[in-house]
């Protein structure tokens, strides 16, 4: 059940996405955003309090309807596994983005590549070079692959559509509450940052594996053990240095923001970023995901054994 949920899934999201706009991604984030409003009064207690009621009615929920429709008929749980996948992943939902960077940069429309990232990040790149686009663009790809497709799929095989859902809602709370790098603390928002990583600790070791016997294996082990803990964020470091060792390109480094110069600890020993490179890291990206599937497969055929 588990092989046939994802592939189910997968399938009807690459055919029919998900809008990032949704009404159920609106409404959650209204929830949320009324938890913060109510119960944020700077007490680190305020942010466990919120968290646990953002996340478990959900997750309850899911579990409940789960073990009902698997007690009723083993396929309407197949398709509630379903349904919660195509709710939790969401190749699609980051890829048009990137698919539109890549094919301006190819057509030499750097202005469009910039407006389109700045979009996609919420930040302005109007100071980036083309390098630094492609650059950047690389690196949220393969962070958003792991949050969106990766990360959910480990939690799903553990725990079943409760874990797709559960690794979904921390993730969101992560990136709602958490402070941004380099902003004050707050303490509100420092349970939401230390349960996602807990939650995201052995799915984002495997996501950078994969990346790894995806690509350039010594190169990314080499890399990963090296410079990952450079990086500003141990957890994104990991997956962005193995995936830049696997592509034997260069991420990280530094980026001409218009405020300013960003220094940024290089990733990865190979060439600067380019079109090219953004082509093989989606080629990364994709193997890793079959091998993911194969991996599963091969599992589930061995336990019906």
């Amino acid at each position: 059940m588990t092989f046939l949920s994802l592939a189910a899934a997968l399938v009807i999201e690459q055919l029919r996405p998900l809008r990032t706009g949704n009404r159920l991604y609106v409404g959650f984030a209204r929830y949320v955003n009324v938890l913060a409003r109510n119960f944020n009064a700077g007490q680190y207690r305020d942010g466990v309090i919120s968290w646990l009621l953002a996340v478990l009615p959900a997750a309850a929920a899911t579990l409940l309807v789960y073990w009902a429709l698997r007690h009723t008929n083993v396929l309407l749980a197949l398709a509630w596994n379903v349904v919660v996948l195509y709710l939790a992943l969401g190749f699609r939902q980051f890829s048009h983005f990137y698919t539109e960077v890549l094919l301006a940069l190819r057509a030499g429309d750097l202005a469009r590549a910039k407006e389109t990232l700045a979009r996609w990040r919420g930040e302005s790149a109007d100071g980036f070079s083309a390098v630094e686009v492609a650059r950047v663009t690389i690196e949220k790809g393969l962070l958003r692959s792991h949050r969106h497709v990766f990360g959910v799929m480990v939690w799903f095989v553990v725990l079943g559509p409760v874990g797709a859902i559960g690794y979904r809602l921390a993730a969101l709370l992560n990136d709602r509450w958490s402070p941004a790098p380099g902003a004050q603390p707050d303490a509100f928002g420092v349970f939401a940052r230390r349960a996602f990583g807990l939650i995201d600790w052995v799915p984002v070791r495997l996501t950078a594996f994969s990346f790894a016997i995806a690509g350039d294996f010594m190169g990314a082990v080499e890399c990963w053990r090296t410079q990952a803990a450079t990086w500003r964020a141990r957890s994104e470091g990991i997956l962005l240095a193995a995936a830049a060792g696997a592509l034997r390109v260069r991420l990280g480094g530094v980026l001409h923001n218009v405020d300013g110069i960003e220094y940024r600890p290089q990733l990865g020993d190979g060439d600067e970023a380019d079109v090219g490179y953004m082509e093989a890291a989606v080629g990364l990206m994709w193997r890793a995901l079959v091998l993911w599937l194969f991996l599963i497969l091969l599992v589930t055929v061995a336990s019906a054994f």
